[in-house]
């Protein structure tokens, strides 16, 4: 593969992979105005954000295990043209019931295309190669929480909030043309598996026993959740707890953003050359794990913003660096059913992220303290979780290992 192509591919998949955070971040400066024009409650206006977080994680469960069976490209068209044409149903939304129906639709294509393009990474690369392309994704992945907030404060600046769905209508026309045009099939017809409904329940029952795979997963899932968690309170902390303006927090969030982009291409640098996969990820929730703890003692102490926002940085920029290892480490075995593996790893991201935000709400959305906590705990229990699992696999080895000396001293 050319570096051309290796640039356009990333350039296309990393799009893919950010249809979620695209589809969230961009409409959330809408929700005031949605409520006002469509002349209903804030909590059902709300309910649009929760139906698509919930799709979104139900959706890869479905489209991945097809996509093992029907192939990636298909499906992908399938899920991009959906998720286009229920983008023009929320924009002519009469009703808040009627949008809330298009956000649900929509939520399932923004699944295939979140889903196939981790499938399609592992579909062309393996190894170190892998764990780099990851990398590279990040810098996309990075990019589109920063500027989704933006382009949709500027959309409302001079237009409505149907315009943000026209705008994600276009996003999803462009990505199908792209994908039609210049996205071939990357699994072949021999490496298919079953598309019978048992087979389907049994390679999830597979990868439920397969525990590398599952504490790679788990990590990754729980440090997005720290992340989310840092998404879903920063606004109303950074803003009304320490008094930043609306051009100051997105000033913070770009940096942090960036932070993730720096990271996710540090990673692809260093990997295989100074590093491996298992190092740099060790390093990268490490380094979570300790700024977490310092975003839970800046918060519960009151100390000064500058402490603030250097514990947060050091949690969201190892995002770059954790997902890119994590997942290159738990799709590498899964080779002949990597949909299915892609699939699973998605619903727990978005399962145990939808769990750390709801948890974050019994304490207020404007808590710092409960943004802190709950930030500390999923670091905290990523690390954990992959060093108990690192730690449990080395003492199998040593068992296996000692067992033949055993017998041939015996």
């Amino acid at each position: 593969m050319t570096t051309a192509t290796r640039v356009k591919l990333a350039l296309l998949l990393g799009s893919l992979a950010a249809f979620g955070p695209l589809t969230i971040d961009m409409y959330l400066p809408a929700l005031p105005g949605m409520a006002r024009s469509l002349h209903s409650e804030p909590g059902t206006i709300q309910l649009t954000l929760t139906v698509f977080v919930i799709g979104l994680a139900a959706g890869q469960l479905v489209v991945g295990p097809l996509s093992d069976a029907w192939g990636r490209r298909r499906p992908l068209l399938a899920g991009i043209a959906l998720y286009a044409t229920s983008s023009v149903l929320c924009a002519l939304a009469p009703t808040a019931g009627w949008l809330i129906g298009g956000r649900v639709l929509q939520s399932f294509g923004a699944a295939a295309a979140i889903v196939l393009s981790r499938a399609i990474v592992r579909d062309l690369f393996d190894g170190i190669a892998m764990t780099r392309f990851f990398s590279t994704l990040m810098l996309v992945n990075g990019v589109a929480p920063v500027v989704a907030p933006v382009i949709g404060s500027q959309l409302l600046a001079i237009a409505s909030w149907r315009t943000v769905f026209v705008v994600l209508t276009a996003v999803g026309a462009v990505l199908f043309l792209a994908v039609l045009l210049a996205l071939p099939e990357s699994l072949p017809v021999p490496r298919r598996q079953s598309a019978d409904l048992t087979a389907r329940l049994r390679t999830f029952a597979a990868l439920g026993r397969d525990s590398d795979y599952l504490r790679h997963v788990l990590a990754a899932a729980l440090m997005f959740s720290a992340m989310f968690a840092y998404i879903s309170g920063s606004s109303f902390v950074l803003q009304q707890a320490y008094g930043l303006s609306a051009a100051q927090f997105s000033v913070v969030f770009g940096v942090n953003g960036l932070g993730i982009v720096i990271f996710g291409q540090l990673n692809g640098l260093l990997v295989g050359r100074v590093a491996t996969e298992h190092g740099m990820l060790v390093t990268g929730l490490s380094v979570a794990g300790v700024a977490s703890l310092g975003v839970l003692l800046a918060t519960a102490l009151g100390a000064p913003l500058p402490v603030l926002l250097v514990c947060l940085f050091g949690v969201v920029s190892m995002v770059g660096l954790v997902l890119a290892n994590a997942t290159s480490v738990a799709l590498a075995a899964h080779g002949e059913r990597a949909g299915a593996a892609s699939s699973l790893q998605g619903l727990l991201q978005f399962l145990v992220a939808g769990l750390a935000s709801a948890a974050m709400g019994l304490a207020g959305r404007g808590s710092p303290v409960g943004m802190g906590v709950t930030m500390f705990a999923c670091a905290g229990a990523a690390l954990a979780v992959y060093l108990l699992g690192r730690t449990r696999r080395s003492a199998a080895a040593v068992e296996v290992r000692t067992e033949p000396e055993t017998l041939a001293a015996a």
